[in-house]
C-alpha cells in the first residue's frame, strides 16, 4: 500500500538529521559481564554510538536501506571513532561536520538496575550535534533523498534548530518527504511552551510522525490538551500528515492513516537488559518496511519485533538486525507465544 509517494530516482533513501552520540554501557560480554547493579559499582564499560537518529540510520542500513546525514561531531578520537563506524555501514559522512570551537560529543553513561528499571547519565555540556548550523543545510545534497528524518532533539538550541527548519522547508520544496520522531529528551529545553512551539512547527509539515503519548501530548500543549490518539492523529492530518504512529510503551503502538484506517500490535515479550533503545530500533524496522511497501499494520509489527530485540541487547547500534535475524526472531516468538497482533484496535 503506497501512503507515501517517494520520489524514485532519488540515490538516498533517508538522510538524518540530529544527535550523534557515544554511550557507555556496563560491559555484558563473555569475557566481562556487570551484572544489573548501580553505576557507582561498574568497572567496565563497553563503547557504542548512539544518539537516536544514529542507532536508526544504523538500522535502517541493517535492512538494505541508503542513508546519509546532517550532523556536528566532535574534533577527536570519539569523532574519528564515529565516522569509523559509520563508514564501516555504509553510511554516507560527507555531511557530517567536525566542530571547531572544543564543543564535545554527547557521553551517555548507563545504569542498569534491573531488567526493568535503567537509567541514563548524560554529559552534553557545549553538545556537538547542537552546533549544526543552517549554513551546514545543502539543498542539492538533500535533492538525493527520497526522506528526511527530524529528529526532535535537534530543536533544542541554537543554532541546532535553525538548520532542522531550514531542512524541513527545502524538504518540502524538492518533494522530499519529512519524518519527524518526536524524540524528546528532557536535557536541554528550557521550557514547556518552546517544547511545543518548535515541536508543532516541524510537525505540521511532516508526512509521518513518530513519538510517544507523551510527547505528542507535549507537541500539542499550546494546541490543544487532552487529546486522544486518534483526535491527535486526525489533527495532523489536516496539515500534512499521511501516517500518524503513537507509542504506548508495553500496551503495544498505533498507526492512522489518511484514509481513516487505525492499526495497533502488541509487544514481543523478552528479558529486558535496558529500557531504552526500543524506540530506535523500532524506528529502523517500521521506516524500512514502509520503504519496501508492506502494509501498515507489516510495518507496525516489523517495528514492535525490532524493539524487542534491542531492549534486549546491551547496546542500541551494533546489534541492530537485518532483514533475516528480525523475521527469525518474529518467527521463534510466535511458536512461543502465538499471535500478538491485536488489529484493529487503537488507544482512542
Amino acid at each position: 500500500m503506497g501512503y507515501l509517494d517517494f520520489e524514485r530516482d532519488r540515490e538516498l533513501d533517508i538522510i538524518f538529521l540530529g544527535r550523534i552520540a557515544v554511550d557507555f554501557n556496563p560491559a555484558y560480554s563473555e569475557k566481562v559481564k556487570e551484572d544489573f547493579k548501580p553505576l557507582r559499582e561498574v568497572h567496565y564499560f563497553e563503547m557504542f554510538v548512539g544518539g537516536s537518529p544514529a542507532n536508526s540510520a544504523c538500522g535502517v542500513r541493517r535492512h538494505g536501506l541508503k542513508a546519509g546525514f546532517f550532523a556536528r561531531i566532535s574534533e577527536d578520537q570519539l569523532g574519528d571513532f564515529v565516522l569509523h563506524f559509520f563508514q564501516e555501514r555504509g553510511i554516507d559522512v560527507s555531511h557530517i561536520r567536525r566542530c571547531k570551537n572544543g564543543e564535545n560529543i554527547g557521553l551517555t553513561f548507563t545504569e542498569m538496575l534491573s531488567s526493568r528499571e535503567s537509567r541514563i547519565l548524560m554529559y552534553r555540556n557545549r553538545a556537538a550535534d547542537l552546533q549544526l548550523d543552517v549554513s551546514d543545510i545543502d539543498e542539492d545534497y538533500l535533492k538525493k533523498a527520497k526522506a528526511i528524518l527530524i529528529s526532535g532533539t535537534a530543536l533544542s538550541e541554537s543554532p541546532s534548530r535553525e538548520a532542522a527548519l531550514k531542512a524541513v522547508m527545502l524538504a518540502r520544496r524538492n518533494r522530499v518527504k519529512v519524518f519527524f520522531d518526536i524524540d524528546y529528551r528532557a536535557y536541554n529545553w528550557k521550557n514547556k511552551d518552546e517544547i511545543s512551539i518548535y515541536y508543532a512547527a516541524v510537525a505540521k509539515e511532516a508526512d509521518l510522525i513518530i513519538g510517544s503519548r507523551e510527547e505528542f501530548d507535549l507537541t500539542e500543549r499550546l494546541i490543544r490538551e487532552g487529546m486522544t490518539d486518534r483526535e491527535s492523529a486526525a489533527y495532523w492530518m489536516r496539515h500534512n500528515a499521511k501516517i500518524v504512529v503513537i507509542k504506548h510503551g508495553m500496551e503495544g503502538s498505533s498507526a492512522y492513516t489518511d484514509d481513516g484506517e487505525s492499526y495497533s500490535v502488541k509487544p514481543f515479550p523478552v528479558e529486558a537488559r535496558k529500557g531504552f533503545g526500543g524506540g530506535d530500533g523500532y524506528n529502523a524496522a517500521f521506516l524500512s518496511s514502509l520503504f519496501k511497501g508492506r502494509e501498515i499494520m507489516d510495518c507496525l509489527e516489523y517495528g514492535s519485533a525490532e524493539a524487542a530485540m534491542m531492549v534486549r541487547s546491551n547496546n542500541c547500534s551494533l546489534d541492530l538486525p537485518d532483514e533475516e535475524e528480525l523475521e527469525r526472531f518474529m518467527k521463534e516468538e510466535k511458536a512461543v507465544y502465538g499471535e500478538r497482533i491485536a488489529r484493529g484496535e487503537d488507544n482512542g
